[in-house]
């Protein structure tokens, strides 16, 4: 099988990648070690992997894979249509994942021109690629395209509000979550108007290795490491639902396998936990790693005001993934969590460039509407 996959320098393309090619993040990996060749799981699969490099992109996090012949990168913007059909007229893929995206909501009230460009029409050109290639080659039926979105496009729920789950209605809040909004309803347009096999997923909060640190957990696990003041929104008492970033792969990968066309799955890791408890825990677990007295570096929590529109609750309810495509979430928070703060702190090659080069952890989504 030939996947194309689109953001796989990123945080979540990179896992699929793996997956897909038979590798793992591997303890203390670094960039000048040399990495055998990995021989994937299912001889075969062959992935391109479509990134244009953007802030967030980084090769360490395929190095692993990186040297396969089963595997190349090209270095398209996913809105640029011609290059898009080119590249997969040379591939000739059997099914697209798609995961380019601009996701960080901050940086989507500072610059959502970004994320409209990228996630919208970038989605629209992608669609149109993957149905010109499956016509052309008169493969429509058996084509897939899997379009991986987030819980955000639901809105916010109250406290005592049920769960998120594939019925819910649309109502995004931010930028960010408004072009992804966009980005589905275009993915459900194709199929129902051209024929295009496409299945959608919306996940909740990821977390795990390779993760760029200007999302919450990384970005705490590395100011807890250098002692620095950890800010958190509000009171911190905004919920989110975690998913371990390997687990959310296998979900990917499980609906591009046997997931139904027009279909979608809604996944999540049941582990719903407020901001506030989030960076507690981190700090407690660099405690522990670096040898230090339990419960010293909350003392270097600092509340700061909160973002603007800034959604109370996310959670997913995944009982259709989980009793059609026999998909479960195989780690629970406290072991993801204290498995992702030993990654960073064994991975320093993969991490100190982007701080000292891409992101210096200053806060971002400031923005106040006049």
């Amino acid at each position: 099988m030939k996947i194309a996959v689109t953001g796989g320098l990123g945080f979540i393309g990179s896992a699929v990648i793996r997956l897909l090619l038979g590798s793992s993040p591997s303890e203390g990996e670094g960039p000048h070690e040399p990495v055998e060749p990995v021989e994937p799981v299912d001889v075969r699969t062959r992935v391109m992997n479509i990134d244009k490099v953007t802030y967030a992109a980084t090769t360490g996090s395929v190095a692993s894979v990186a040297e396969s012949p089963f595997y190349h990168h090209v270095e398209i913007d996913i809105a640029d249509g011609p290059a898009l059909r080119d590249a997969f007229a040379r591939f000739e893929p059997d099914a697209v994942i798609h995961l380019a995206a601009e996701s960080h909501v901050d940086r989507s009230i500072d610059g959502p021109d970004a994320f409209v460009r990228t996630n919208v029409v970038g989605t629209y050109e992608l669609l149109q690629a993957a149905r010109f290639e499956a016509e052309r080659r008169n493969v429509l039926d058996s084509f897939r395209f899997v379009h991986v979105s987030t819980d955000e496009v639901f809105g916010s729920l109250g406290l005592d509000d049920a769960p998120f789950d594939e019925t819910t209605a649309y109502d995004p809040r931010s930028p960010y979550s408004a072009s992804k909004a966009a980005s589905d309803h275009f993915v459900r347009a194709w199929h129902e108007t051209y024929g295009l096999p496409t299945i959608i997923t919306n996940c909740s909060n990821n977390y795990g290795p390779f993760h760029f640190p200007e999302k919450l957990i990384p970005l705490m696990i590395l100011k807890a490491v250098a002692g620095q003041p950890l800010p958190v929104y509000g009171r911190g008492d905004n919920i989110r639902d975690w998913l371990y970033v390997e687990d959310h792969a296998r979900a990917i990968v499980s609906a591009l396998r046997r997931g139904e066309p027009g279909e979608t799955y809604a996944v999540g890791g049941n582990a719903e936990r407020t901001n506030l408890d989030v960076v507690q825990t981190i700090c407690d677990q660099v405690d522990v790693e670096l040898g230090d007295e339990v419960g010293g570096r909350r003392e270097l929590i600092e509340f700061v005001a909160d973002r603007p529109g800034h959604d109370l609750r996310y959670a997913i309810d995944s009982a259709k993934i989980r009793r059609e495509l026999d998909w479960v979430p195989s780690t629970d928070f406290a072991d993801g969590l204290a498995r992702t703060v030993r990654w960073y702190l064994d991975s320093e090659w993969w991490w100190r460039p982007l701080l000292s080069e891409r992101y210096d952890g200053q806060r971002l989504g400031v923005a106040v509407a006049s």
